[in-house]
């Protein structure tokens, strides 16, 4: 048997400075859609998240708490394990990067390769200093003196810092990017970056004084250095699948087909992160997935303005595919979106209370109202037919060119015309008259709903699941070979009911 085509796919690492957020819940639950629905297509899925654990802030904070650095960063990282159950999020590897037996041997072992191609040099620093970004930044990239996004000024720091010689292959990563070998979707985040990257890639910082940053990754044969962020964060992708050890896992799973990232770290992973695997010699990654910005009912998210909606409150609320519908549904892949309270009441009772749970709710209603059972699909009627056939391919097209909105578009405009199809041959009617008929109807519907089940698996897996329990049907195994006709085992007969979504009032 041959083996399946591998596909992995990895979040960036959340700084544990702060509880999870909804940008984080986005991130997350784009990246599962993508894997699962990689899975169901038959390829061997591996999803890497994780947090990043160092730096002043962390220091800073355990300080005034008056506990070990370690132990602040162990507490906080649960919070984001904890998103795993909270979203369905079908992750397969979790890294600390404080782990010095799991993760700091590849950062040495990646920093001693670009020692020995000669780019790494020590030299006097002197510049901007963000702490909130714990970033250096130009005066070019202030607004008004200020940091665009913290909105505080800078502080000016002088330290002695190696560097790492990102310079020499700034060419060399925008012919790259030009010609798609490392693709940046969407469109307009890659031209963004070829823009900025067009004026030259700049030589980085990569380590801070152990006086001024006594929490990180040491520098080899170097005690008076820690490493900076971008050797140290950035290395996760291949230290938790072995790369110190160039373990098998390593090199099965090596290149990462997609990195699903925030569009504020484009800079970082289309630049910096692919210098360094140039210059260590390692594969790049095959592509990179960006992500916008969410608002809240139109305005920032933040502390001071009370907005912030918080994923596990909100699960608890509303279940955790209500959630991950909104977030599929409303943001398009690449772009800014909001998140409106409005919206998304408006959406889970028209789409799913509505529309899906109605159409499942009436139609098993009548499989066992009117007694009718030996489902065998063989009434599969060609307008039926060609409306699904129709659906996956646009659906398909959409999924594999990351449109998640698109593809959930898509679906629910065939529940629409199950709904429709419903409404006009009435079923309930037809089967008194002529229980054949009925039953035909009845047979594409059921049939229909079979194919929505497996659409919907990577966006709402868990109604998925509960929809095929509803209807009698197995767990999806493969998408490719269930979605034939007739591709499922012989239908068994209706499980147990229950009602999907309960609609919300207000």
């Amino acid at each position: 048997m041959a083996s399946k085509p591998k596909f992995y796919i990895t979040t960036a690492i959340a700084y544990v400075n702060a509880a999870p957020h909804l940008g984080h819940a986005l991130e997350f639950v784009d990246t599962d859609a993508i894997a699962r629905h990689k899975r169901l297509q038959g390829f061997d899925v591996y999803v890497l998240t994780g947090t990043d654990e160092h730096g002043v802030k962390i220091y800073n904070t355990a300080r005034k708490k008056g506990i070990e650095p370690q132990a602040l960063v162990d507490e906080n990282a649960l919070h984001f394990r904890g998103l795993k159950p909270l979203l369905n999020f079908s992750y397969d590897d979790f890294i600390q990067t404080s782990n010095k037996e799991r993760h700091w041997p590849a950062c040495q072992k990646i920093w001693q390769k670009l020692v020995d191609k000669g780019d790494i040099y020590e030299q006097d620093y002197e510049g901007l200093y963000c702490e909130g970004c714990e970033l250096f930044m130009k005066e070019s990239e202030l607004v008004d003196g200020m940091c665009p996004i913290h909105r505080k000024a800078p502080t000016p720091l002088r330290e002695k810092n190696y560097f790492f010689r990102l310079s020499k292959y700034s060419e060399q990563i925008v012919q790259l990017i030009e010609s798609d070998t490392l693709k940046i979707v969407p469109e307009v985040r890659k031209t963004e970056f070829l823009n900025m990257a067009k004026e030259g890639l700049l030589d980085v910082s990569f380590s801070r004084p152990r006086s001024v940053l006594p929490w990180g990754v040491d520098v080899p044969n170097d005690p008076e250095q820690v490493m900076y962020v971008w050797c140290d964060a950035l290395t996760n992708y291949i230290s938790a699948i072995g790369y110190a050890k160039e373990t098998d896992k390593f090199k099965k799973y090596w290149p990462a087909d997609m990195h699903v990232i925030g569009k504020d770290i484009v800079r970082f992973h289309a630049g910096i992160w692919i210098g360094m695997l140039l210059s260590a010699g390692l594969p790049l990654p095959k592509s990179i997935l960006v992500h916008g910005f969410l608002t809240h009912n139109g305005d920032k998210m933040s502390k001071t303005l009370g907005n912030i909606v918080d994923p596990v409150d909100f699960v608890h609320k509303y279940g955790t595919d209500a959630l991950r519908y909104y977030l599929l549904r409303e943001i398009p892949v690449g772009r800014d979106g909001d998140f409106s309270d409005k919206l998304f009441i408006e959406r889970y009772n028209a789409d799913l209370a509505n529309n899906l749970g109605n159409f499942v709710n009436r139609l098993t209603t009548l499989i066992q109202r009117y007694q009718v059972g030996n489902f065998t699909f063989d009434k599969w009627s060609d307008d039926y037919k060609k409306r699904v056939e129709d659906t996956w391919r646009k659906y398909l097209a959409d999924m594999d060119g990351y449109n998640l909105h698109e593809a959930v578009f898509h679906v629910w405009r065939l529940i629409d015309h199950a709904n429709k199809m419903m409404e006009d041959q009435k079923p309930w009617s037809l089967i008194k008259e002529d229980v054949e008929k009925g039953r035909a109807v009845l047979c594409n519907q059921l049939e229909l709903l079979r194919h929505v089940t497996m659409m919907i698996a990577p966006f709402i897996p868990e109604s998925s699941a509960k929809i095929r329990a509803q209807i009698g049907l197995p767990p999806i195994v493969d998408e490719r070979s269930s979605r034939q006709w007739g591709g499922e085992s012989k239908w068994v007969g209706l499980g147990e009911g229950g009602i999907l979504f309960p609609r919300i009032d207000g």
